[in-house]
C-alpha cells in the first residue's frame, strides 16, 4: 500500500513539474508579445490565463492588473450571467417572458403595442426594437430623471426580434427587473451569486436616480477579478472550488449567435460577442475604449485587456489592435500545445 501511495505521489509530482515547465515556457514566449503591446498607447493592462493559471500579466503607464478599472459595457456579460442564474433559481420564467408584465409601473401612458411583445431574451440579444440609448442618445438618456421609464418610452426603430440595436438601456432594464423581482440590489445579487468564484469582486458600480445599479455600464473591477469571471465561463459555470454558479446550459445559450453587429459583423448572443481569431472560436465582452474579456475554450485561454476609457476603440482602430494582440497570444499558446 505504501509503495502504491509513493508511486501515485511521484506521478502527481511529475505531472506538476511538466505543467510548471510548460507554463514557464509559455510565459517566456508571451514576454516579447507583451513588450510590443506597450506601443498600443491606449492599452492599460493585459492578463493572460492558460488552463486556469495566470501565465503572464502586464501593466502599462502606471496601471496595474490588481487595481480597479471601469470595464464599461463589458459588464453586459456579467448582467447576462445574473439573468441566467435568476432563471435557474425561478426568479424569472425564462428568456421568452414578456417584460411589460415585469415593469408595469414604468410603461408609458400610451405605450406602443409592440412593447407588449418585447421579451427578456430580446433585451439580452439587443433585439428589443426600441430606439437605442447608446451612441448619440446616451447623454440625453442618462440625464433623464428615470432611466427605466426613458428606455421604455423610446420609439421603436424595428420590430421586437429584428435587427441588433445595441442599447445599454436594454441591459439596464434587466437590472431593474432583477431588482424589482428580488427586492435586492443587483450588486447584492452579483456578490451572492458570483462571489463564490475565487477572485471575483466588484469594486464600484454606478446607480441611476432611483438607486438601480447601472445594468451594463460603469462597473469597476480589477482586471484579475474580471479574468476570474471569464474563467467561470471557460469552465462551464463551475467555480474554482467546484460549485456550479452559472448553469452550463446558460453559457451555451449565451454563446449562441442570435444576431450580428452592423458595425463589425461579429455575432452576438446573450451579452457576448463572438468571432473567429487565429482559427479558433472566440467569445468576448467589449466595453467602450477597449475593455476586453476574451474566452477561447479551444485553447483553454482567458485574456483580459483594459484601456483608456476616453476614446472610442472602434473608430480609432484600437479594438482591431486588441484583436490582433489576442491573435499573437493565441499563436504563442498554439506553439505550447504542439
Amino acid at each position: 500500500m505504501r509503495h502504491r501511495s509513493f508511486l501515485i505521489l511521484v506521478f502527481f509530482l511529475l505531472v506538476f513539474s511538466v505543467a510548471a515547465r510548460a507554463a514557464e515556457g509559455l510565459a517566456e514566449r508571451l514576454e516579447p508579445i507583451l513588450d510590443d503591446a506597450e506601443e498600443l498607447t491606449p492599452l492599460h493592462t493585459v492578463v493572460v490565463a492558460h488552463e486556469g493559471t495566470i501565465v503572464a500579466e502586464r501593466g502599462y503607464r502606471g496601471h496595474s492588473p490588481e487595481s480597479p478599472a471601469n470595464i464599461k459595457s463589458a459588464s453586459k456579460s456579467i448582467m447576462s450571467a445574473l439573468v441566467g442564474i435568476a432563471i435557474d433559481k425561478g426568479v424569472l420564467e425564462g428568456t421568452e417572458q414578456k417584460i411589460a408584465e415585469l415593469l408595469p409601473d414604468d410603461l408609458p401612458a400610451d405605450p406602443d403595442p409592440r412593447l407588449q411583445e418585447v421579451t427578456v431574451g430580446h433585451l439580452l440579444s439587443m433585439q428589443a426594437g426600441l430606439g437605442r440609448t447608446s451612441g448619440p442618445n446616451y447623454g440625453r438618456w442618462v440625464a433623464s430623471d428615470n432611466w427605466v421609464r426613458a428606455a421604455l418610452a423610446m420609439p421603436f426603430d424595428d420590430e421586437p426580434g429584428g435587427a441588433m440595436l445595441y442599447s445599454t438601456g436594454s441591459t439596464h432594464l434587466l437590472s431593474a427587473i432583477l431588482t424589482r423581482l428580488t427586492g435586492r440590489s443587483t450588486l447584492a445579487l452579483a456578490r451572492e451569486w458570483l462571489g463564490p468564484q475565487e477572485g471575483f469582486s466588484i469594486a464600484a458600480w454606478d446607480r441611476d436616480p432611483q438607486g438601480i445599479y447601472f445594468g451594463g455600464n460603469q462597473m469597476s473591477m480589477s482586471p484579475r477579478s474580471f479574468l476570474a469571471f471569464g474563467e467561470l465561463y471557460r469552465n462551464g459555470g463551475v467555480s474554482r472550488d467546484g460549485e456550479q454558479l452559472v448553469p452550463a446550459r446558460w453559457i451555451e445559450a449565451s454563446w449562441q449567435r442570435r444576431t450580428a453587429s452592423r458595425f463589425t459583423g461579429d455575432g452576438y448572443g446573450y451579452g457576448w460577442f463572438m468571432r473567429r481569431i487565429a482559427g479558433e472560436d472566440v467569445y468576448y465582452g467589449w466595453g467602450y475604449g477597449g475593455q476586453m474579456l476574451y474566452v477561447v475554450p479551444g485553447q483553454g485561454l482567458t485574456v483580459v485587456m483594459t484601456s483608456d476609457t476616453n476614446s472610442p476603440a472602434g473608430r480609432s482602430g484600437h479594438r482591431d489592435d486588441l484583436h490582433a494582440l489576442l491573435g499573437r497570444i493565441m499563436e504563442a499558446v498554439e506553439g505550447e500545445d504542439r
